[in-house]
C-alpha cells in the first residue's frame, strides 16, 4: 500500500507526466514548409502520433474483450468501518458492436428485487423474482479516455475507472433492499444512500488468476472528501453459472488481518490514466505487515525502481479498532471478509487543501500465499493521473 503512495507521489513530479497534458500539441505538417529538419520533426512525431493511437485501439478492445460476457454476481456494501450493509444477488450482460476505434461495450445490469413487505412468499420465490434492469452508460474511445479516465493492465487482467455519479450503486440499492416498497425519498429509513454529488467514485477492477472471476470495488466520498461507502461485486462469468458468489465471512473481526500479516514481494508496473496507457515505471517490491508488542499495526515498504535503481523505504504505524487500520499519516485502511482490504486518505479535502497527491487502494488476496493489488493516485485537484499494479507472493 505505502509502496503505491510513495513510488506515485514521486511520479507527480516527474516531467515524463507533462505527457498528460493535452495543451502539448504536436508539430504539425504546416511548418514544413519553414525548414526541412522541422519538416522531418513533424513526421517523426506523426509517426509517433499513429503508433499511440493504434496502441490506443489495441488497449480499448482488450478492455472490451476482457468485460464481455454473462456475468453472475452478488454486490456488497459495507460501511467505512468493514461492517456488511447489504448483499444483493446481479447479474450483468455485456456485449460490444463496431470496430477499431469505433468499438464499444454496452452493458446491462440486472438486480434481484427485494419483494414488497406486505407481499407472502412461497416455495417458489425464486422463481418469481423479479429482475430490474440497469442501463449503463456504453463505454467508447471518448467516455473511456475523457470521463472515466481509464487505468488499464491488459497482462494483468487489472483495472480502474472513474464515475461522475453513483446512479448505478443507487439503484442497485434502492431495488435490492426497497424494491416495490421503493417510494423515491431521498433518504429512506434503514437503507445508506450514496450521496447524490459525491466527490469521488473510484472503481478498480482485479480478476481471479485461477478461475474466470473478478472483484469490482468501488470506493465512495461524500461531498467533504470523507470515506462514505466501500461496494464490491464478485462475479463469475458463464452462462452455465447460476449460483451467486459471496464474499467469505468466516473470520472474525480480529482475524481479518491475519491472512495479510508477514512479508510479501512482488513487482509493480506503473501507468499514466488514458486509453494510451504508457508505463511510467516498473519496480520491485517487498511490504512487511507486522502487529507490534503494543497492538499496533507496523508497515514497511520497500520499493526498487528499474530504470534508476533507487530504492525507496516508509515505515508506517497505525490503530487498529475491529476491522479498520488507521495510520498515523493520514491513511486508513479497511478490513473485508474474503481476504480483501480497501485503502483511502482519511479525509481527501486535506490533501486536496494540502496541494498533495492522494490514493485509492483495493486489495485481493485470493489464495494464502498471492496476492494482488491495484492502487489508483490522484493529483490535488482531483485528477486520476495514474494507476498501480501489484503482483505480490509471500515469502
Amino acid at each position: 500500500m505505502a509502496t503505491a503512495w510513495v513510488t506515485c507521489s514521486s511520479l507527480l513530479s516527474s516531467p515524463r507526466l507533462k505527457l498528460l497534458n493535452r495543451n502539448t500539441s504536436l508539430l504539425r505538417s504546416s511548418y514544413g514548409t519553414r525548414s526541412i529538419s522541422i519538416k522531418s520533426m513533424a513526421v517523426q512525431e506523426d509517426d509517433k502520433r499513429t503508433s499511440e493511437e493504434s496502441m490506443s485501439i489495441d488497449n480499448l478492445r482488450g478492455f472490451v474483450d476482457l468485460n464481455v460476457g454473462k456475468w453472475t454476481g452478488s454486490f456488497h456494501q459495507f460501511d467505512g468501518n468493514g461492517n456488511l450493509l447489504h448483499k444483493i444477488d446481479t447479474r450483468l450482460s455485456a456485449s460490444s458492436y463496431g470496430e477499431d476505434e469505433l468499438i464499444s461495450l454496452n452493458q446491462s445490469l440486472y438486480i434481484k428485487q427485494a419483494t414488497s413487505a406486505t407481499s407472502v412468499t412461497g416455495d417458489e420465490e425464486e422463481e418469481e423474482a423479479e429482475w430490474v434492469e440497469y442501463k449503463i452508460k456504453e463505454t467508447n474511445m471518448f467516455t473511456v479516455d475523457k470521463y472515466q479516465q481509464i487505468g488499464f493492465f491488459p497482462e494483468e487482467r487489472a483495472f480502474s475507472l472513474r464515475y461522475q455519479t453513483a446512479g448505478m450503486l443507487d439503484t442497485t440499492l434502492r431495488q435490492g433492499v426497497l424494491g416495490e416498497d421503493d417510494t423515491g425519498e431521498e433518504s429512506p429509513r434503514f437503507l445508506k444512500l450514496p450521496s447524490r454529488r459525491p466527490a469521488l467514485v473510484c472503481e478498480n477492477c482485479l480478476y481471479s488468476n485461477q478461475t474466470d472471476r473478478r472483484a469490482r470495488a468501488f470506493h465512495i466520498m461524500d461531498p467533504k472528501g470523507v470515506l462514505e461507502m466501500l461496494i464490491v461485486f464478485l462475479e463469475e462469468r458463464g452462462l452455465e453459472n447460476l449460483i451467486h458468489p459471496v464474499l467469505d465471512d468466516c473470520q472474525n473481526d480480529e482475524e481479518r488481518i491475519t491472512p495479510f500479516l508477514g512479508t510479501w514481494k512482488g513487482r509493480s508496473i506503473t501507468k499514466r490514466s488514458g486509453v494510451y496507457g504508457s508505463t511510467l515505471s516498473e519496480a520491485n517490491t517487498v511490504a512487511v505487515l507486522d502487529i507490534n508488542d503494543q497492538g499496533q499495526v507496523v508497515q514497511d515498504i520497500s520499493s526498487t525502481s528499474d530504470v534508476k535503481n533507487v530504492t525507496t523505504n516508509v515505515h508506517w504505524v497505525g490503530e487498529m479498532s475491529k476491522n479498520l487500520v488507521t495510520f498515523a499519516e493520514g491513511y486508513q485502511m479497511t478490513l473485508l471478509p474474503g481476504g480483501m482490504y480497501m485503502g483511502c486518505p482519511c479525509d481527501v479535502a486535506k490533501s486536496v487543501a494540502e496541494l498533495k497527491s492522494f490514493h485509492l487502494e483495493f486489495c485481493w488476496l485470493e489464495s494464502s500465499g498471492s496476492r494482488q493489488r491495484l492502487v489508483r493516485t490522484y493529483d490535488h485537484e482531483g485528477l486520476a493521473v495514474s494507476s498501480t499494479y501489484f503482483s505480490e507472493t509471500k515469502v
